[in-house]
């Protein structure tokens, strides 16, 4: 049985929905919405993408910092903001605090990787490094709000925040007003909770759908009320809370359909996906909502589906790696083990096969040493680059036929 929470009708209305997007026109990206035809035909759904990852720092968390830093009072800006974040909020809160001449003090963890303190530096804000953990540098941030009369903005429990967020979906609707479903990432919940509202008042009838990382079912678990543990290094590092807010946690039970968990083979897939066939780049929070069609085809065939592009702030090097990773995956980079005879031109022989499907070789690796083959015997490690699943297999097939002993070493298989 589910949680039962009070209603939360009083917490943030369309018309404060309405004031911050008249706030916050001309300060921030308009960011399109396009219909994606390749995707609408992959997943049976007619699928709209909105780029919030076009923002000037990639996220959608500019809005609800923006708006929050345009209702304050003067007295306020004069003494200044802090946050706890080591991500988007931090982004968007120091950036336009610094083009709005706000001081801004960002409390990050000591764990928080360099380029992230950099890149809030780069915007002018404070960055203080408090504490191992997000909780720790969260108590430290209230800590420092009182001793220096601060005003503390936080990342997503905050009715300036949510009316922000909320904006989202008024432009979503005025450039596609057939959509009857939103699909949208949750970590703690500002962004459904705004979007929600929004959506609800503008159209009553539309579905809400929302999006958790497996690992972190928080807000899923809070409505369902169950008991599931909640962490792990996520690829969606940007809704990973543990947490949700206390006002979006109301919202969201007054306004969601349904919450949908993903998991981070799904996240990489739709990652890799959107940039190949969108040619954005989004973080794993970003393609949540990609994810969750891909995974429940079943669930939105039919239906015509919008998508928040939420982030793009993604570590080039992690890219990569779920690129590389989502090759592999769908057959178009392997490694092959093949087994050989050590003498001469065993290793041309076996090559001649690879030319004759026309497969293209990455990278060799001999072992000798460090393999149960006997003392005359050595294998081979060949990375290949193949058209697709079939043609792998194809390759496979041949080299047995051959005489070869042949293994795949295997990637992680897409959960």
């Amino acid at each position: 049985m589910a949680t039962q929470l009070q209603p939360a009708d009083d917490i943030v209305t369309i018309d404060d929905i309405r004031a911050a997007a008249a706030r916050l026109h001309g300060q921030i990206v308009r960011t399109p919405t396009l219909r994606s035809q390749t995707l609408s035909a992959l997943t049976g759904a007619e699928v709209w993408l909105k780029f919030e990852n076009h923002q000037f720092t990639a996220a959608y968390k500019e809005r609800g910092a923006l708006n929050t830093l345009l209702t304050m009072d003067p007295a306020a800006r004069a003494k200044g903001v802090i946050a706890a974040s080591a991500g988007n909020h931090a982004q968007g809160l120091a950036y336009h605090g610094h083009r709005l001449g706000i001081p801004v003090t960002i409390v990050m963890p000591t764990s928080t990787p360099i380029v992230k303190v950099m890149q809030t530096e780069s915007h002018q804000a404070t960055v203080v490094l408090e504490g191992e953990t997000f909780d720790q540098a969260y108590a430290h941030a209230r800590l420092l709000e009182a001793e220096r009369g601060l005003t503390f903005v936080h990342p997503f429990d905050q009715p300036s925040i949510i009316a922000g967020q909320g904006t989202v979906a008024l432009e979503m609707l005025a450039e596609a007003p057939d959509l009857d479903t939103l699909v949208v990432p949750i970590g703690g919940g500002g962004l459904l909770s705004g979007m929600g509202t929004a959506a609800r008042a503008i159209r009553p009838d539309i579905r809400l759908v929302g999006v958790q990382a497996a690992l972190f079912p928080s807000m899923y678990a809070q409505l369902k009320g169950v008991d599931l543990p909640c962490g792990g290094d996520s690829l969606a590092e940007g809704i990973a809370v543990k947490e949700p807010g206390h006002l979006t946690r109301r919202l969201v039970a007054d306004l969601v359909d349904e919450i949908l968990l993903v998991g981070e083979g799904q996240l990489e897939q739709a990652v890799s996906l959107l940039l190949q066939i969108e040619k954005t780049v989004v973080e794993g929070a970003g393609a949540a909502g990609l994810a969750a069609l891909l995974a429940h085809r079943d669930r939105f065939a039919g239906a015509k589906v919008g998508l928040v592009l939420c982030g793009g702030n993604i570590d080039t090097r992690l890219l990569a790696n779920v690129l590389l990773r989502d090759l592999a995956r769908s057959g178009r980079l392997a490694r092959l083990q093949i087994a050989l005879a050590d003498r001469p031109g065993a290793l041309y022989k076996a090559l001649g096969i690879l030319d004759a499907l026309q497969v293209n070789i990455v990278e060799i690796y001999h072992q000798r040493v460090f393999t149960s083959l006997p003392a005359k015997g050595l294998f081979a490690e060949i990375e290949v680059e193949t058209r697709n699943r079939d043609h792998l297999d194809r390759l496979i097939a041949a080299l047995r036929h051959a005489g070869y002993n042949v293994d795949t070493v295997e990637a992680l298989a897409a959960d």
